[in-house]
């Protein structure tokens, strides 16, 4: 790699690699992201320049920081699985897509399908996210600060969806074990989806979440939670503590 398009800062005592997407290709950026070991002393990382690069930091592995200085396009941060990501500008669609572990955080806008199939991990979006958020998400954790659009959360499965603002129509389509948080209206909720009670595990859930996104001056209490009534499939009672 040549030296020239490489450069190194020191943040906080640490070495941070920091590449520049005008003089660098993105497969270089994600090759040298997946060429990082356990123990590796490279823990911080700096993109600089994305201009709407689709794929960006795909498939980390490693309990790492990477700072992503602008907007990116698809996919974003797909299949992370232990670092800590932060977009500071806006995300195109499926931002933390089938993500394991791990962070993510968009200081902006994120468009649709943000978290789909998510398995593990918190992604924060602090704007607004655009439709399908959390589609068949499988145990992830998602905090939109401002609104969500259609059909989010559609065929969701486990994990948890908070919502400070408010969602468009037809909010949990055929929703299975996932719970849903939203403190402003809804516009329409989806086959077999049902506005439920808010115990005091769910409060304590909720405020936890809160707190993880940075979330202050709202109270768990201020939200309704959502889930499946559970008719369209056939419901496992081992899962039943999610209700």
């Amino acid at each position: 790699m040549p030296a020239t398009k490489l450069s190194e800062t020191v943040v906080h005592d640490q070495a941070s690699r920091v590449f520049d997407l005008d003089q660098m290709s993105l497969r270089e950026l994600n090759q040298a992201l997946h060429n990082l070991t356990p123990g590796s002393n490279e823990t911080a990382w700096e993109v600089l320049n994305p201009k709407g690069n689709h794929s960006v930091a795909v498939g980390v592995d490693q309990p790492i920081t990477i700072d992503v200085r602008g907007s990116v396009g698809y996919y974003c941060g797909g299949m992370n699985s232990g670092s800590a990501i932060t977009v500071h500008g806006s995300a195109g669609p499926g931002v933390g897509e089938n993500m394991m572990s791990g962070s993510i955080t968009v200081k902006g806008d994120a468009s649709q399908y943000a978290g789909a199939t998510g398995k593990g991990g918190l992604l924060v979006i602090e704007g607004n996210a655009s439709s399908r958020c959390g589609i068949s998400m499988k145990g992830i954790d998602i905090v939109v600060h401002g609104n969500i659009g259609h059909m989010s959360a559609f065929m969701a499965q486990s994990g948890n969806l908070v919502v400070l603002g408010d969602a468009g129509d037809a909010l949990g389509d055929s929703i299975y074990e996932a719970r849903l948080f939203v403190r402003g209206k809804v516009d329409s909720l989806g086959a077999d989806c049902i506005a439920k009670e808010m115990r005091a595990e769910h409060l304590e859930l909720l405020q936890g979440l809160l707190d993880r996104a940075g979330v202050t001056g709202v109270k768990a209490a201020e939200f309704t939670r959502y889930g499946s009534a559970r008719t369209l499939y056939n419901f496992n009672i081992d899962n039943a503590d999610a209700y």
